[in-house]
């Protein structure tokens, strides 16, 4: 059985990843190609967000091999004959417990510390890419928006660095948008900022309440492009940057450090353990829920509706005590809540499973009697 849970887990993941993935994928190529920046900068940064989108499918993943492989053993028997021959409820279940642990394993992985550093480090190449000009405008033959109401072109860059034939349309004011155009121009690192120094030029400013076109011929003229590239800065002091160890042994000083207060420091830490748990949760829940019933001409299908209402439900309970622990640090022992009720599902669902008389009692419509025996059928 375990071993069925860990190749349907891995084909799941596998699917949900790479749709997850491209999703985000796509849109980060837009971006960046559309920047000017190179291949290996997106290839750089998708990697960077890959920990991020497994740790968002993972529990999915593990509940979909859950209800998939108890769904086939159903289907195929398998568990009835496990049951005939004196496997009961609390049996069966220990090899879901290995397997929601397992992926809680990696969760944790995952969670503690390869998220955190992928998220910093995705931060910091950002920082570095946003303030890369010769990236947003060094680009041959093409009209390049660095800024809104900005438009440059070059022709031609030489080896040299001189850039040929430049176009420069500033029209972040409407009422007097101005227009460089020179036949060459430098880009010169000066004072912490960079400067583009046209030579041989003519600014053309339009005065829109005469409906007035001013034009002044220049040997060299310099215009700052600083302010054309995002500076924003680089704030590597997030909560979710922070390793789990320093959240949950410092939570004051990593509260003064990010600027967060002390109840959302330990709502990131407890909720990366309440990460991991959920895994758990899923496959147990997965797979109790289909156990309990027995063979039926119409298939299992109203025990996966509920196995998955059972796991919305405790995702809004999640959701519900979210707002206790982000009010008050003693509140965060409610991060362990849904856990709780989880395991709690568990056990009675394991409990109807290995006594069904009582669930038909409860439940007219779940589970059924098997088929006839040859016996019964030959009376």
């Amino acid at each position: 059985m375990l071993s069925q849970f860990m190749v349907l887990f891995g084909f799941f993941a596998l699917v949900l990843v790479s749709i997850f993935w491209i999703n985000k994928a796509v849109r980060m190529f837009d971006r960046l190609i559309g920047d000017g920046q190179p291949a290996w900068i997106f290839l750089e940064f998708t990697a960077l967000t890959l920990p991020g989108v497994i740790g968002v499918v993972l529990p999915i993943a593990t509940f979909a091999g859950a209800v998939y492989v108890t769904n086939r053993m159903t289907t195929e028997s398998e568990l009835t004959v496990m049951q005939a021959t004196g496997y009961s409820p609390w049996r069966l279940i220990r090899p879901v417990l290995i397997y929601g642990c397992l992926i809680a394993l990696m969760m944790s992985v995952l969670s503690h510390y390869l998220i955190p550093k992928s998220l910093s480090q995705l931060r910091l190449r950002q920082a570095e890419v946003s303030q890369n000009i010769t990236a947003k405008l060094l680009t041959e033959g093409e009209f390049l928006h660095p800024a809104p109401g900005i438009t440059f072109y070059i022709r031609d860059i030489t080896p040299e660095g001189e850039l040929r034939d430049v176009f420069l349309s500033d029209r972040r004011n409407d009422k007097t948008p101005v227009t460089y155009t020179s036949t060459q121009a430098y880009l010169v690192q000066e004072g912490g900022g960079t400067k583009l120094v046209m030579v041989d030029g003519l600014a053309q400013n339009l005065r829109t309440e005469g409906n007035r076109l001013f034009t002044t011929h220049f040997d060299d003229f310099s215009y700052d492009i600083s302010s054309l590239i995002s500076r924003d800065p680089t704030n590597l002091n997030r909560v979710d940057f922070v390793l789990t160890g320093d959240l949950l042994f410092r939570p004051a000083e990593m509260s003064e450090i990010t600027g967060s207060t002390v109840p959302e420091v330990l709502y990131e830490a407890h909720g990366r353990f309440a990460q991991a748990l959920m895994c758990v949760v899923a496959a147990l829940i997965g797979f109790a829920t289909l156990l309990v019933g027995t063979y039926s001409r119409f298939g299992v299908w109203w025990q996966i509706v509920g196995a998955f209402t059972l796991l919305v439900l405790i995702k809004m309970v999640e959701g519900g005590v979210s707002g206790a622990v982000l009010a008050s640090a003693s509140a965060w022992p409610l991060m362990y809540l849904p856990t709780g009720i989880g395991s709690v599902i568990t056990i009675v669902l394991l409990y109807l499973a290995a006594y069904p008389g009582i669930w038909r009692r409860l439940w007219p419509f779940g589970p059924r009697k098997g088929p006839p025996g040859p016996v019964e059928s030959a009376a």
